[in-house]
């Protein structure tokens, strides 16, 4: 058996909660303390790509929430932990429509630009019409992942593994899937989209292909599977965000690999082991990813063999990446974003913003780059 250092069990510990059916007994402590390592010198910071900023604004503090940015169009839909909803024109940062629900939150929003849901720590969710509330209904477990909505529905990811569909307009139940898991689970977000007619699901180490009408499986496609003696050698989670190419469609098991399938047979197409616990993003040509140690990794979309690896953000906590232009673009727990070659991962530019760590991956909107801090800093950032 191989033994993990402190640093990288603390680092794996730090997103867990323990459940025991739909009851949270509380955060699991750190083992050997939160250190960690000095991050990486920087140095000066020369940029390569012009970048300014063209806007911030504020939507409130997401501490605590497992926040995820949804991109319509022109439009960014944000959450803060203590119930703000907004969506925020890209091109002003000026509001669309804000909403105050009143409740803390557990999710981000999900929406299709009409219809909008989040999820609550009390263990509902909230649907929207624009700005205005129209319905709240209970799920069986808290939710970590945003909403999906889609085909007039709402589909709801819970904590303890069931997916459930709500008719958007009424809040009606339409179906309901239980799936048995390992006894801990990530407090965060994890993998709920439509791909064609087929609900892809991320459940365990497993993406799940369900049929949106009746919740009925179509195919499972395994990228990990538990190993270990206890619980959390054993956890096993798929997260966002994920990186779709037609139907190829690639993903990341919690701190064990990365992997692209074909969602249109549920076959998989290569794995390779990883130990991050962010999701990745890519493009025709390269995926790419952020291990829990700060290195940024990239690899061949084609057969996932590793194209490069960085470590010059070692030792930060680092987003998901988003794949803009000749840029791969993360943010760290220090509230800076790094602009990195996707060739090489050569800095090209890096960006300030209030210094409280950016809460989510960056996304990119009416050519803005839009992130969000953990203080609630919405900043958007454009070429000069």
């Amino acid at each position: 058996m191989r033994f993990a250092r402190p640093a990288a069990v603390a680092a794996a510990l730090a997103g867990l909660m323990v459940l025991t059916g739909c009851s949270n007994l509380g955060s699991l402590p750190l083992i050997g303390g939160s250190s960690r390592p000095k991050p990486a010198e920087l140095g000066p910071n020369v940029p390569v790509l012009g970048v300014r900023q063209a806007w911030t604004t504020q939507i409130g503090s997401t501490q605590g929430l497992a926040l995820d940015a949804r991109v319509l169009g022109h439009t960014v839909l944000l959450a803060s932990a203590a119930g703000d909803v907004a969506a925020i024109d890209a091109r002003t940062g000026g509001d669309v429509w804000r909403a105050h629900l009143g409740t803390p939150l557990a999710s981000g929003v999900g929406s299709d630009g009409r219809w909008s849901a989040v999820a609550t720590r009390s263990s509902e969710v909230i649907a929207l019409d624009g700005g205005r509330e129209i319905w709240r209904k209970p799920v069986s477990s808290q939710a970590y992942t945003a909403p999906l909505v889609a085909g007039n529905r709402i589909f709801v990811l819970a904590s303890d593994r069931s997916v459930t569909a709500f008719d958007a307009a009424t809040g009606y139940q339409l179906w309901r899937q239980q799936r048995p898991g390992e006894p801990l689970i990530l407090r965060q977000g994890g993998v709920l989209m439509a791909l064609g007619d087929t609900l892809v699901v991320g459940l365990s180490g497993r993406l799940v292909g369900f049929n949106p009408d009746n919740g009925s499986v179509r195919w499972e496609a395994p990228l990990a599977s538990p190993r270990g003696t206890n619980d959390v050698e054993r956890l096993v989670e798929i997260v966002g965000r994920t990186s779709r190419i037609g139907d190829n469609l690639c993903a990341r098991a919690y701190q064990a690999s990365v992997g692209c399938i074909d969602a249109r047979r549920g076959s998989v197409l290569w794995t390779q082991q990883a130990s991050g616990g962010e999701g990745v993003d890519g493009d025709e040509e390269m995926l790419f990813g952020t291990e829990g140690n700060g290195t940024v990794l990239a690899w061949r979309r084609a057969d996932g063999s590793r194209a490069w690896s960085s470590d010059r953000l070692q030792w930060r906590k680092l987003t998901a990446p988003l794949v803009l232009g000749r840029s791969v673009v993360v943010g760290d727990d220090t509230g800076l974003v790094h602009l990195l070659s996707r060739d090489d991962a050569s800095p090209l530019n890096r960006l300030a913003t209030d210094g409280s760590g950016i809460a989510a991956a960056p996304v990119v909107a009416a050519d803005t780059l839009v992130v969000v801090t953990r203080k609630g800093g919405v900043f958007g950032f454009r070429p000069e």
